[in-house]
């Protein structure tokens, strides 16, 4: 019930800001110069006045990719408004078509959904932060605090906005929390089925297979106690040969450690449906005349292109140091950095952004890794290779933020941190609330945000 309350709360006061910052803007100042950049008519407009006003904080930019395929499918010839369309994955869409199917409107259905979803997975984060840093999870100075900052920190975070757009980061919020949960309860049909809708909506949902085997074979895991315990080694050493003695004995140990905790047993193969989401839809695609490949390589319509494991953040540094070059020169006749178009001093803001976000996120993962099971970090740090080795050219950290909202693990590790420092939780609180509210702004009024 705690859970409960904190998840409610979060919910309904974080969309009160989104919907007033929103909406709010779009009654003040406009639509933007930009309304027609991809809008295809009657999917994110024409809905009347009062319609297209409360529509503006959920449906832009890539919602009109699973607007349209909610109504027309990945028909291949459907032109220009479907040519990449194979980039999104068909669950959430799917979701949308089911809903509007029972007589509900597109978009209305689209925030339903993402809201039903966003609320699950705020409810999972409470279960898991209080499971794994809670009182009763066993860890010094486990703190009753943790799960309701975590809750706090994800419904207000800088680009939360998204989790009651249509967009599929809510479900796939919930559907990776629910997977973390299942594992660690030990429930591996669960793992199985969850994981398999995962990889169904979005492309890092394989990841999910790399923490699910971890706690499988490593833990911890709630549903029984592991099949091999390791000791520890504290033993200090005098002189060089207790030293040396001392260090053969620590490499034996962790050597032994690599050794799985739990043996494999029948239901491990239920890991085997992670990867099935992705698999049928491939098969769809085959099956209806497309390309079954594409969704592995349609990104490259956006202009990512492989530049080596995680040499993203070189190529991201390096945007930024341009554009603070570009900021300081105060001018645009010379172009310190390749720009997609539009003002280079917006592209030049947007690339320092991106670095904050990722300095951040590097941050929070060191925090991620000292205080949660293995598990969680590596899935962080795992999720984090397609945009840190796929980097866009005149945008190298493209579209970080909204992969780092999904990324639970991190919200954790700021709760936790919060935590210890509870002169800190206000402020923080505070800058993130009013940094969302001033992206779902941008956002509303159709400026590009990430």
């Amino acid at each position: 019930m705690a859970a409960v309350r904190e998840t409610w709360r979060a919910l309904w006061v974080s969309r009160v800001l989104v919907w007033i910052a929103g909406a709010g803007t779009v009654a003040t100042l406009g639509f933007g110069p930009v309304r027609g950049a991809f809008n295809p008519p009657g999917v994110t407009r024409g809905f009347g006045w009062l319609g297209d006003l409360l529509a503006a904080p959920a449906a832009r930019w890539d919602s009109a990719w699973y607007l349209v395929i909610a109504h027309y499918g990945y028909h291949p010839e459907l032109g220009s408004y479907t040519s990449a369309r194979d980039a999104f994955f068909p669950l959430y869409p799917l979701g949308l078509r089911a809903l509007s199917d029972l007589g509900l409107q597109a978009v209305l259905a689209g925030v339903l959904f993402s809201l039903a979803a966003f609320a699950l997975g705020l409810y999972g984060i409470h279960r898991l932060t209080e499971l794994e840093l809670g009182p009763r999870s066993g860890r010094a100075g486990g703190n009753g605090e943790v799960a309701r900052l975590a809750v706090l920190v994800t419904a207000l975070a800088p680009m939360a906005f998204y989790f009651s757009a249509v967009y599929s980061e809510s479900l796939y919020l919930a559907l990776s929390v629910g997977l973390f949960w299942c594992a660690r309860q030990g429930r591996g049909a669960w793992v199985g089925v969850l994981g398999a809708l995962a990889t169904a909506t979005r492309s890092t949902g394989l990841v999910l297979m790399l923490p699910a085997l971890m706690l499988y074979l490593y833990g911890p895991r709630e549903d029984r106690a592991p099949d091999f315990v390791f000791e520890s080694l504290r033993v200090t050493g005098g002189n060089r040969a207790d030293r040396l003695d001392v260090f053969v004995r620590r490499i034996g140990v962790f050597i032994r450690r690599l050794r799985p905790r739990y043996k494999l047993r029948a239901n491990a193969l239920w890991l085997a449906l992670l990867p099935a989401g992705l698999g049928l839809y491939m098969a769809y695609l085959g099956l209806a005349g497309g390309d079954p490949l594409a969704p592995l390589s349609s990104e490259n319509v956006w202009g990512r292109h492989f530049a080596g494991p995680y040499l993203g953040v070189w190529d991201g540094v390096t945007a930024a140091f341009e554009g603070t070059r570009q900021l300081l020169s105060a001018q645009t006749a010379h172009l310190y950095f390749p720009t997609a178009g539009g003002s280079p001093f917006i592209a030049a803001g947007h690339n320092l952004m991106l670095l904050a976000f990722l300095l951040g996120a590097a941050a929070l993962l060191v925090i991620a890794v000292r205080a949660l099971p293995l598990a969680y970090g590596a899935y962080a740090i795992a999720a984090l290779a397609l945009p840190l080795s796929y980097p866009v050219a005149s945008q190298p950290l493209m579209s970080l933020p909204r992969f780092l909202i999904v990324l639970f693990p991190l919200s954790m590790a700021l709760a936790a941190w919060l935590a210890a420092h509870p002169r800190m939780r206000m402020p923080v609180l505070v800058i993130s609330a009013l940094s969302m509210a001033g992206f779902a702004a941008q956002f509303a009024t159709w400026h590009w945000v990430a």
